[in-house]
């Protein structure tokens, strides 16, 4: 590809509202341009990254046994009044009516319509199992699209649904597809994990994330590098502590801490440290009564683990604790109470600590459970999120934090949806059986930008070869005024396209410093610079997208010499 047949349209500077790095570099490298809050289009240099990923997708979900097929984006809203998710998904969904007044949304995800398809297509064991899958774009009204591509409303996603005759079938199709989703990202060059995660609202049971690790990811993974385990930290499970008895119990003293209302006030006042401060948080459960929940003071309430235990739950109001435990937040307790009281672990394990007094302005010292506050073991669950230096739930050593990009999500469905929407098949036996399905998603656009977040330095975009726009630049400098420069130019260019490589001849006639600022930017990994001065030695210069300098290669070698780190 010729630049004056392509087009490129970079930028110096991005407009104010890019936030991350990935969202600033793919508008300067003109990958995309907005259109609308949430709403990008993908220019030329963009889609072809875009495609690279789509491509590298589909030949894996092949190469799985996957199906491809293409459902339609707008959908009746009467499949989702069969399972009960029209009211439910929430306004993530763009509802939308047609001429005759029927409704429909706008498909979110099409967990409905493939279970419609196979409840029509689907009638024996024999056609089981079967794993359909589509690449196409979704549409969810985030309420603050942000960050590009990364969180916009229209997006590109590959969806795969599975359906099987039996539980164990769709366990092995599980497996195969997070292998498949290993390989993916694995070809893609991306730096990932896979992390037991919670199914949220598609629902089922078995799920896994996969992340590309990033410093700017939104989400919190837990890992043990001594062993495999790993989990998003909403999931991840705090191993109860090794309890150890007090060489001796404080006296409880009720202190006074005026003013001291956080855990790292009333550590401060009292000179302890904040594990040495229970914190008692109050809550509403999921049938709006009051509870007390007990974590040590460094640690932070898991709210998913918590609402599992109570069924769900809100904050209670500065009204309710006033009611149910007589006085101001900040200063509540477990001493003496009337209400339910539950406990992580860790906070059960502790012994001569501080809590609050219920008594505005004071704490008690030397408060211990047994003697001065019952605490029944069927009350004590894993209520925290994990912390650097945790032990692994394997038992294999301690875990790590890190960041991650969500790219990628696998489920375990059962039949949720094919009981809703009666999708059933003959077994055996000759009878009805609703059809166990998995579900497997992967944010394609998104991992566009999650790579940029993991590859990127001072000078722009820095793909891996996999997902990059070209494989090669050739930049030649003065090619409108020096005929060797241009035959050159054109040599290397014919050579590499023949050999299938995806090159891009910079043939504009501009300065050196612009043509390398534009090659570096929008990421291409290998770049050809071929000037005058060289070509009389009969040199012309590489340099790798990450080499800090280019080195001279003789020009009969260099097309050998890319084709070989191509290969690489």
């Amino acid at each position: 590809m010729r630049v004056s047949q392509f087009f490129i349209s970079t930028l110096k500077e991005a407009p104010s509202e890019a936030e991350l790095v990935s969202h600033r570099l793919m508008l300067r490298a003109g990958y995309i341009r907005k259109l609308a809050s949430g709403l990008y289009t993908w220019m030329p240099l963009g889609l072809r990254v875009l495609r690279k990923v789509e491509n590298i997708v589909r030949e894996e979900m092949d190469r799985s046994g996957g199906i491809e097929l293409l459902m339609p984006a707008v959908q009746p809203a009467e499949l989702w009044q069969e399972t009960g998710r029209w009211e439910v998904f929430g306004p993530q969904m763009l509802k939308i009516r047609d001429r005759h007044e029927n409704l429909f949304c706008f498909g979110p995800t099409h967990e409905e319509v493939i279970t419609d398809i196979a409840r029509r297509e689907i009638k024996s064991y024999r056609q089981l199992p079967l794993n359909f899958y589509q690449i196409q774009t979704k549409f969810r009204d985030e309420v603050r699209p942000r960050f590009g591509v990364m969180r916009a409303r229209e997006f590109v996603m590959k969806d795969a649904y599975s359906f099987h005759g039996s539980f164990e079938s769709l366990e092995q199709t599980y497996q195969v597809m997070h292998g498949t989703y290993s390989r993916i990202f694995a070809r893609l060059g991306l730096q990932f994990r896979a992390v037991a995660a919670d199914t949220g609202a598609i629902g089922g049971s078995g799920s896994h994330e996969f992340h590309v690790l990033a410093d700017s990811g939104e989400d919190a993974l837990a890992f043990c590098p001594g062993s495999d385990y790993a989990a998003n930290v909403e999931m991840a499970e705090a191993v109860a502590p090794r309890v150890v008895p007090p060489a001796h119990l404080e006296t409880m003293v009720k202190t006074i801490t005026p003013g001291q209302k956080t855990i790292e006030e009333v550590a401060a006042f009292l000179n302890v440290a904040p594990q040495k401060v229970l914190k008692s948080i109050a809550v509403m459960d999921g049938e709006g009564r009051f509870v007390l929940l007990l974590l040590r003071g460094d640690h932070t309430l898991n709210e998913l683990k918590a609402g599992k235990v109570l069924g769900g739950f809100r904050f209670a109001s500065d009204e309710e604790i006033q009611q149910n435990m007589g006085c101001r937040p900040g200063y509540i307790g477990p001493v003496i109470i009337a209400v339910r009281v539950l406990a992580d672990r860790s906070a059960a394990a502790m012994d001569n600590f501080v809590c609050g007094a219920n008594d505005d302005g004071f704490h008690y010292t030397g408060a211990n459970f047994g003697r001065d506050i019952y605490l029944d073991e069927a009350n004590v669950h894993d209520l925290r999120n994990v912390v650097s230096g945790d032990p692994s739930p394997d038992g294999k050593g301690k875990l790590e934090l890190c960041r991650g990009i969500e790219v990628g999500h696998i489920f375990q469905l059962r039949t949720k949806y094919s009981e809703a929407l009666k999708a059933t098949f003959l077994n055996e036996n000759g009878q009805a059986q609703a059809m166990e399905m998995g579900c497997y998603g992967i944010g394609v656009s998104r991992i566009v930008a999650a790579a940029i977040e993991q590859n990127y330095d001072e000078r722009g975009i820095a793909l891996p070869a996999a997902m990059a726009p070209f494989a090669v630049a050739i930049a030649p400098i003065g090619i409108k005024k020096s005929p060797a420069v241009r035959e050159a130019a054109e040599k290397i260019y014919a050579e590499l396209a023949a050999a299938g490589i995806e090159v891009l001849l910079d043939d504009r006639d501009e300065r050196p410093g612009v043509m390398f600022a534009d090659l570096e930017l929008i990421g291409i990994p290998h770049r050809i610079v071929i000037g005058e001065r060289g070509l009389k030695e009969g040199m012309v210069e590489y340099k790798g997208r990450r080499d800090s300098e280019a080195q001279p290669i003789p020009l009969q070698d260099i097309a050998r010499l890319v084709q070989s780190k191509l290969c690489t």
